[in-house]
């Protein structure tokens, strides 16, 4: 499991704070590369499916609240808002599987 750990360990500290164009886009690229580690993860075997189904049911949220981050019709203090919830529930999902895999 190392492997896996190593680079959900590089994620997490990528995870950006602040709500720019070019953080959502890296936001995005995370979510994604985080998406295929927890497919992998799930791979393994049945228990670790089991454990991860739930990390799978956070990403579309997270996801939503990205995308909610970049509308026209939303305040910057709502971008900013958004956006931090989204990093903040990014980072406790990595924490989460982190500790599925120690």
């Amino acid at each position: 499991m190392e492997p896996y750990t190593s680079e959900l360990e590089v994620l997490r500290n990528r995870i950006p704070r602040r709500h720019s164009p070019d953080n959502v886009k890296e936001m995005n690229n995370i979510t994604d590369e985080y998406e295929q580690i927890l497919r992998n993860v799930e791979a393994i075997d049945a228990e670790y499916e089991k454990h991860t189904a739930n990390l799978f049911a956070d990403l579309d949220p997270i996801r939503a609240k990205i995308k909610m981050s970049t509308s026209n019709k939303a305040s910057k203090k709502m971008k900013d808002q958004l956006f931090d919830e989204a990093s903040g529930s990014l980072k406790d999902s990595l924490q989460n599987l982190l500790e599925i895999l120690v």
